[in-house]
């Protein structure tokens, strides 16, 4: 009387750990709660962000579940409507002229407007040598930048005459330059700012030594270029600031490359999880990575792992689950906390107790 239903109570263990083996994957994303926004957004606005809490915000409400929600709404609305005032323009305005960096795009061109020219790098050389005069510490990696600046300058300004000479000719020389020359602007921008990594300071003060003698800058080579699809994107020098190596830099700029303005965004949610899987975009696709960043970095981890025809499926009905309520991902998680180890026990012994007796005895 005992036996049978000891029997089928642990063929039933065993089943549901055969499931939950099985449906890992799927359990996990049930686990998964989307990416509620709004209170890192109230954070960024506390901390006057505003920019920065636009790009949030605005990414996850590409999305229904925040872009229906009415206070998602509001506060989308209330921040635009603050970046719009002329007030707050006008700081940016400001910032840009004189701190020279801004995160808004009227306080960005303002900073390029003022340091475009060489005016800006004799500005920066004579304030450096103001500090060696006084006996103040000397910023070797802003002489650098400055030395190099000029050098560019001088390099766009000679392109210029040569496009103008040849008729157009010279176009390529030109833009050469001038990408460059807005590398070093960004690379100046991320000395102030303290995002300039260790690695990419050495190689600057290398580069300028070696450009004092040859006239050009071919000692950093595609690094400019890489360095300027960065400075695109809003947050970039987050990026830049985060490599160890031109190899980094190289996949931070494809990175932004592919997701452009949400970048920001995307890299703040999956850090090197993000840079990781968008080398593969061109496989898993661009909407599906964003679609698994609101998940958070476990949901970049499980696309990558399941491959995006999967995870679109998996993803459907773990959404779909979760208009039921909680319960259905308490219940996840809860099976999720199980060993894996113990739900082998469980169909191991299943298996030994159902198994016919005198079916392992040696004939």
């Amino acid at each position: 009387m005992v036996r049978l239903p000891l029997k089928l109570t642990l063929l039933l263990l065993a089943l549901v750990s055969a499931s939950i083996i099985w449906q890992q994957t799927q359990l996990s994303l049930i686990a998964l709660q989307r990416i509620d926004p709004l209170p890192e957004t109230h954070n960024m606005i506390t901390e006057e962000r505003y920019a920065e809490a636009a790009d949030y915000l605005g990414f996850f409400m590409q999305y229904d579940y925040v872009s229906e929600n009415p206070d998602a709404q509001l506060l989308h609305q209330e921040i635009n409507d603050y970046r719009g005032h002329w007030r707050y323009q006008l700081s940016k305005l400001s910032e840009g002229v004189f701190q020279g960096t801004s995160d808004e795009t009227i306080g960005q061109a303002a900073s390029v407007a003022s340091d475009f020219i060489i005016i800006g790098d004799v500005r920066d050389l004579a304030n450096q040598g103001i500090n060696y005069a006084q006996g103040e510490n000397v910023d070797e990696i802003m002489v650098a930048l400055a030395s190099l600046g000029i050098i560019a300058s001088s390099a766009q300004f000679m392109s210029g005459l040569g496009t103008a000479a040849t008729a157009g000719a010279g176009a390529p020389a030109l833009a050469g330059t001038t990408i460059a020359k807005s590398s070093i602007l960004t690379l100046k921008a991320a000395r102030r700012l303290g995002k300039l990594p260790s690695w990419l300071g050495e190689a600057i003060i290398k580069a300028a030594g070696n450009a004092q003698q040859s006239k050009n800058l071919s000692q950093l080579g595609c690094m400019l270029g890489n360095i300027n699809s960065l400075a695109k994107t809003r947050g970039g020098l987050n990026l830049l600031k985060n490599t160890n190596n031109a190899n980094d830099l190289l996949r931070a700029a494809r990175f932004t490359e592919t997701f452009g303005r949400h970048s920001a965004t995307l890299y703040r949610i999956g850090g090197n999880t993000a840079i990781d899987i968008a080398q593969r975009a061109g496989t898993l696709g661009k909407e599906t990575i964003l679609l698994a960043a609101t998940f958070g970095q476990t949901g970049l981890k499980i696309l990558d792992k399941t491959g995006a025809i999967k995870f679109i499926k998996l993803t459907s009905r773990a959404i779909k689950m979760a208009y039921k309520g909680d319960l259905a991902a308490l219940i996840a998680k809860a099976l999720l906390m199980l060993p894996v180890w113990l739900l082998y026990v469980i169909i191991a012994l299943a298996i030994w107790i159902w198994m016919p007796k005198g079916y392992l005895r040696t004939p």
